[in-house]
């Protein structure tokens, strides 16, 4: 059950992230684990104040696997263009 505050804002201490690449579930005691937040731009190259999130286990980081799942998903996220 969530734990909501008398606002409606919800104030879980701990909610679980899933990596970006394998859809693993992102554990609290995984101290590798990373989440990249890369910033949105508009044709003009502006930042547009919003952002994507990506997040990764320690698993895919410990393979190095990491740079080539970012490029894949900024790549489906329309982010960058594929070479």
């Amino acid at each position: 059950e969530r734990m909501i505050n008398d606002e409606g804002q919800l104030i879980d201490l701990y909610i679980p992230r899933k990596c970006s690449a394998t859809n693993r579930l992102i554990t609290s005691d995984d101290n590798a684990s990373i989440q990249v937040n890369i910033g949105n731009v508009n044709e003009k190259g502006l930042y547009t104040k919003e952002y994507t999130t990506f997040a990764f286990t320690g698993l895919v980081r410990a393979r190095g696997e990491t740079d080539a799942a970012l490029n894949r998903l900024a790549i489906s996220a329309k982010i960058m263009k594929d070479c």
